[in-house]
């Protein structure tokens, strides 16, 4: 037989399965084809296995998961001249139009983008994309480096959307993987003070030797009282704790719990802005007269737009950012429903889960 394409691929609702499909041919002069080394798990890989969709995203067919990786090229188009064969890449998974490659790709509704139906990620042995979106690794990075260039460059995008500049004040809400990455970016911006906030004890410790200056860990709400209530109290004490005055410059919200994202609303200080990054159930209540009445900038952020990337290999190739650490737990590719399996308990101790790629 031949060689394939092995491949972790999302049939239904948790229903996963390994397939050898066809290894993929170059449809484009500008095409290049990667053999993949390492991927990452994202909370969005967790949401389509679990619950079959995201937001208005519902795969309708089979597709491929993942879209952290990285990898070596084996094939290039006769057009591709900044790619050879042998290049150590990070892909970046969102492949978009023509018009938009200059602006905001992200919000393109053509974007051709990893494990996003009706699209294949990158759980295969081999993935064909586009050169463009080939991100060359220096020498002194590794394969699993490169894989988690992704989840910084989500984190890039989401300071750029916050409008994140030196010497500022930055709340982060959530410290799993992109939390403090947001955290690490902003401190690498050279923001003045950077708070994580999360329930989790045993996440505020690392946040703090990662990417914050200071952290929080809220206290349990009394059953006696109202959930808004509660938030509005909890920022208030977050004011006081750190001496924030009216509130902090920036809040980053990467958690998707409600109570985080009533809780940032009430922290934010007039005419600021309030980022919106964490993804959990998809509708929340939101105070929307203090939203009003303070005069904020509220941000939904998505992916990465132009030059997120770029910056990313650069955070992580400096030694700024150390990705390495975020590291919990690996598994080998066979293994793969297990890794998903560990991500969707969510335990505290587990951080970034990496998958090995098929080996040759």
């Amino acid at each position: 037989m031949g060689e394939t394409n092995r491949s972790f691929v999302l049939r239904a609702v948790k229903d996963v399965i390994f397939e050898d499909r066809p290894i993929p041919a170059l449809s484009d002069p500008w095409d290049v084809r990667v053999h993949v080394s390492q991927t990452g798990i994202c909370g969005s890989d967790v949401h389509y296995w679990q619950r079959g969709r995201i937001g208005d995203f519902i795969p309708n067919s089979p597709i491929v998961l993942g879209h952290e990786s990285s990898g070596t090229v084996e094939e290039v188009g006769p057009s591709v001249k900044n790619l050879k064969v042998g290049d150590r890449v990070a892909l970046e998974p969102g492949v978009p139009c023509d018009y938009c490659r200059s602006g905001s790709y992200n919000l393109c509704p053509d974007t051709v983008f990893a494990a996003t139906p009706p699209h294949d990620g990158t759980l295969s042995k081999y993935y064909t994309t586009q050169a463009d979106y080939c991100y060359p690794l220096p020498p002194h990075m590794n394969m699993e480096e490169g894989a988690l260039v992704e989840p910084v460059a989500v984190s890039v995008q989401i300071t750029k959307v916050g409008n994140v500049k030196p010497n500022q004040t930055v709340v982060v809400f959530g410290c799993g993987p992109i939390g403090l990455l947001c955290q690490a970016v902003c401190k690498a911006y050279s923001a003045k003070k950077v708070i994580g906030v999360d329930i989790s004890q045993s996440r505020t410790e690392f946040a703090r030797t990662f990417g914050a200056d200071e952290v929080y860990v809220p206290p349990a709400k009394p059953e006696e009282i109202e959930d808004s209530i509660w938030s509005e109290r909890v920022a208030l004490m977050i004011k006081e704790k750190f001496d924030l005055g009216e509130g902090p410059d920036v809040v980053l919200e990467a958690s998707g719990a409600q109570a985080c994202i009533q809780t940032g609303i009430h922290l934010n200080k007039k005419g600021d802005t309030y980022v919106q990054a964490g993804m959990g159930r998809e509708n929340v209540v939101f105070p929307i007269p203090t939203a009003c009445i303070r005069d904020l900038t509220v941000r939904g952020s998505i992916r990465y737009s132009t030059g997120c990337y770029p910056t990313a290999v650069d955070l992580i190739a400096s030694g700024k950012i150390d990705v390495k650490r975020l590291i919990t737990n690996r598994f080998e590719f066979e293994q793969a429903e297990e890794a998903f399996e560990l991500v969707r308990q969510g335990k505290e101790s587990v951080i970034k889960v990496i998958i090995e790629g098929v080996s040759s």
